[in-house]
Protein backbone atom coordinates (compact mmCIF):
# COMPACT_ATOMS: atom_id res chain seq x y z
CA UNK A 1 0.00 0.00 0.00
CA UNK A 2 1.50 3.33 -1.00
CA UNK A 3 1.01 6.46 1.07
CA UNK A 4 -0.02 9.53 -0.89
CA UNK A 5 0.65 12.76 0.91
CA UNK A 6 -1.47 15.84 0.40
CA UNK A 7 0.49 18.58 -1.35
CA UNK A 8 -2.56 20.61 -2.34
CA UNK A 9 -1.57 24.22 -2.87
CA UNK A 10 2.17 23.49 -2.84
CA UNK A 11 4.33 24.65 -5.74
CA UNK A 12 7.11 22.24 -6.68
CA UNK A 13 9.96 22.97 -9.10
CA UNK A 14 11.73 19.87 -10.42
CA UNK A 15 14.83 20.09 -12.60
CA UNK A 16 15.49 17.37 -15.13
CA UNK A 17 11.85 16.36 -15.18
CA UNK A 18 11.45 15.58 -18.86
CA UNK A 19 12.21 11.90 -18.24
CA UNK A 20 13.25 9.27 -15.72
CA UNK A 21 13.30 10.02 -12.00
CA UNK A 22 12.41 13.68 -12.48
CA UNK A 23 9.36 12.85 -14.57
CA UNK A 24 8.19 10.22 -12.06
CA UNK A 25 8.70 12.73 -9.24
CA UNK A 26 6.62 15.35 -11.05
CA UNK A 27 3.81 12.86 -11.64
CA UNK A 28 3.75 11.81 -7.97
CA UNK A 29 3.65 15.41 -6.76
CA UNK A 30 0.82 16.12 -9.23
CA UNK A 31 -1.08 13.07 -8.03
CA UNK A 32 -0.76 14.44 -4.50
CA UNK A 33 -2.34 17.76 -5.55
CA UNK A 34 0.75 19.93 -6.07
CA UNK A 35 1.23 22.49 -8.79
CA UNK A 36 4.41 21.44 -10.56
CA UNK A 37 7.00 23.13 -12.73
CA UNK A 38 8.64 20.69 -15.13
CA UNK A 39 11.90 21.47 -16.88
CA UNK A 40 14.12 20.03 -19.55
CA UNK A 41 16.69 21.17 -22.09
CA UNK A 42 15.63 22.12 -25.62
CA UNK A 43 16.35 18.62 -26.93
CA UNK A 44 14.27 16.94 -24.18
CA UNK A 45 11.18 19.08 -23.65
CA UNK A 46 8.99 18.04 -20.70
CA UNK A 47 5.80 17.89 -22.80
CA UNK A 48 5.01 14.23 -22.05
CA UNK A 49 5.64 14.75 -18.34
CA UNK A 50 3.27 17.72 -18.30
CA UNK A 51 0.56 15.66 -20.03
CA UNK A 52 0.97 12.85 -17.50
CA UNK A 53 0.82 15.34 -14.61
CA UNK A 54 -2.44 16.74 -15.95
CA UNK A 55 -3.92 13.24 -16.20
CA UNK A 56 -3.22 12.36 -12.57
CA UNK A 57 -3.87 15.74 -10.95
CA UNK A 58 -6.98 15.47 -8.72
CA UNK A 59 -7.99 19.03 -9.64
CA UNK A 60 -6.85 18.91 -13.27
CA UNK A 61 -3.90 21.22 -12.66
CA UNK A 62 -1.67 21.82 -15.66
CA UNK A 63 2.08 21.70 -15.07
CA UNK A 64 4.11 24.76 -16.00
CA UNK A 65 6.60 23.68 -18.70
CA UNK A 66 9.87 25.59 -18.85
CA UNK A 67 12.65 24.81 -21.31
CA UNK A 68 15.95 25.27 -19.53
CA UNK A 69 19.57 24.18 -19.65
CA UNK A 70 20.72 23.78 -16.04
CA UNK A 71 24.28 24.69 -17.04
CA UNK A 72 23.16 28.21 -17.96
CA UNK A 73 22.52 30.62 -15.11
CA UNK A 74 20.19 32.79 -17.19
CA UNK A 75 18.02 29.73 -17.85
CA UNK A 76 17.88 28.85 -14.15
CA UNK A 77 17.00 32.45 -13.27
CA UNK A 78 14.23 32.35 -15.90
CA UNK A 79 12.82 29.11 -14.46
CA UNK A 80 12.57 30.66 -11.00
CA UNK A 81 11.19 33.95 -12.30
CA UNK A 82 8.51 32.16 -14.36
CA UNK A 83 7.60 29.96 -11.38
CA UNK A 84 7.09 32.97 -9.13
CA UNK A 85 5.28 34.95 -11.83
CA UNK A 86 2.92 32.04 -12.61
CA UNK A 87 2.26 30.70 -9.10
CA UNK A 88 3.33 33.53 -6.81
CA UNK A 89 5.50 31.32 -4.63
CA UNK A 90 7.77 28.28 -4.36
CA UNK A 91 7.38 25.59 -1.70
CA UNK A 92 9.64 22.75 -2.82
CA UNK A 93 12.77 22.69 -4.96
CA UNK A 94 13.84 19.28 -6.28
CA UNK A 95 17.37 19.41 -7.69
CA UNK A 96 17.17 16.30 -9.83
CA UNK A 97 18.98 17.10 -13.10
CA UNK A 98 22.06 14.96 -13.48
CA UNK A 99 24.34 13.18 -15.90
CA UNK A 100 27.08 10.60 -15.88
CA UNK A 101 29.69 10.41 -18.62
CA UNK A 102 32.20 7.55 -18.57
CA UNK A 103 35.78 8.82 -18.59
CA UNK A 104 39.18 7.84 -17.23
CA UNK A 105 41.86 10.16 -15.89
CA UNK A 106 44.16 9.38 -18.82
CA UNK A 107 41.52 10.26 -21.44
CA UNK A 108 42.54 13.33 -23.43
CA UNK A 109 39.15 14.97 -22.82
CA UNK A 110 38.86 13.99 -19.14
CA UNK A 111 38.84 17.55 -17.83
CA UNK A 112 36.25 18.70 -20.38
CA UNK A 113 33.95 15.87 -19.28
CA UNK A 114 34.70 16.67 -15.63
CA UNK A 115 33.65 20.29 -16.13
CA UNK A 116 30.46 19.25 -17.93
CA UNK A 117 29.45 16.82 -15.16
CA UNK A 118 30.16 19.42 -12.45
CA UNK A 119 28.12 22.04 -14.32
CA UNK A 120 25.10 19.73 -14.51
CA UNK A 121 25.31 17.75 -11.28
CA UNK A 122 26.74 20.28 -8.82
CA UNK A 123 26.93 23.86 -10.05
CA UNK A 124 23.28 23.90 -11.08
CA UNK A 125 22.25 22.71 -7.62
CA UNK A 126 24.35 25.34 -5.87
CA UNK A 127 23.12 28.17 -8.10
CA UNK A 128 19.47 27.18 -8.04
CA UNK A 129 19.54 26.79 -4.26
CA UNK A 130 21.15 30.22 -3.97
CA UNK A 131 18.46 31.98 -6.02
CA UNK A 132 15.55 30.07 -4.46
CA UNK A 133 16.34 30.67 -0.79
CA UNK A 134 14.49 34.00 -0.66
CA UNK A 135 11.32 32.34 -1.97
CA UNK A 136 11.61 29.21 0.16
CA UNK A 137 12.12 31.29 3.29
CA UNK A 138 8.69 32.86 2.74
CA UNK A 139 6.97 29.46 2.51
CA UNK A 140 9.13 27.62 5.06
CA UNK A 141 9.90 25.34 2.16
CA UNK A 142 11.96 22.31 1.30
CA UNK A 143 14.95 21.50 -0.87
CA UNK A 144 15.46 17.94 -2.04
CA UNK A 145 18.78 17.10 -3.68
CA UNK A 146 19.01 13.87 -5.64
CA UNK A 147 22.28 12.10 -4.95
CA UNK A 148 23.67 8.62 -5.40
CA UNK A 149 25.51 5.85 -3.62
CA UNK A 150 28.24 6.78 -6.12
CA UNK A 151 29.01 9.67 -3.77
CA UNK A 152 30.04 7.14 -1.13
CA UNK A 153 32.08 4.69 -3.20
CA UNK A 154 34.77 4.92 -5.84
CA UNK A 155 34.23 3.46 -9.29
CA UNK A 156 36.60 3.08 -12.19
CA UNK A 157 35.75 5.24 -15.17
CA UNK A 158 33.18 7.50 -13.49
CA UNK A 159 35.22 9.65 -11.10
CA UNK A 160 33.62 13.00 -12.12
CA UNK A 161 30.18 11.56 -11.38
CA UNK A 162 31.36 10.14 -8.04
CA UNK A 163 32.97 13.45 -7.06
CA UNK A 164 29.86 15.44 -8.02
CA UNK A 165 27.56 13.24 -5.92
CA UNK A 166 29.93 13.33 -2.94
CA UNK A 167 29.90 17.13 -3.22
CA UNK A 168 26.08 17.14 -3.37
CA UNK A 169 25.96 15.21 -0.10
CA UNK A 170 28.24 17.72 1.65
CA UNK A 171 26.45 20.72 0.12
CA UNK A 172 23.17 19.32 1.44
CA UNK A 173 24.58 18.97 4.95
CA UNK A 174 25.97 22.51 4.87
CA UNK A 175 22.68 23.95 3.62
CA UNK A 176 20.66 21.98 6.17
CA UNK A 177 22.77 23.53 8.93
CA UNK A 178 22.57 27.02 7.44
CA UNK A 179 18.94 27.08 6.33
CA UNK A 180 17.41 25.10 9.19
CA UNK A 181 17.12 28.23 11.37
CA UNK A 182 15.21 29.85 8.48
CA UNK A 183 12.84 26.85 8.67
CA UNK A 184 13.89 25.56 5.26
CA UNK A 185 14.43 21.80 5.31
CA UNK A 186 17.23 20.48 3.08
CA UNK A 187 17.55 16.75 2.43
CA UNK A 188 19.22 14.31 0.09
CA UNK A 189 17.59 11.34 -1.58
CA UNK A 190 20.38 8.89 -2.36
CA UNK A 191 19.68 6.60 -5.29
CA UNK A 192 21.33 3.28 -5.98
CA UNK A 193 22.90 4.50 -9.22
Amino acid sequence: MSVIYDFTGKVVLITGSSSGIGAATAVQFSKAGAQVVVTGPPDRLPIDTAKECLKVSPKGLKALEVTADVTKRKDMRRVVDQTIKHFGKLDILVNNAGAGIPTRIDDIDYYDKFEKIMAINLNSVVYLTNICVEHLEKTKGNIINVSSVAGLIASVGFSPYNISKCAIDMFTKCMAAKLGPKRIRVNTIRLNT
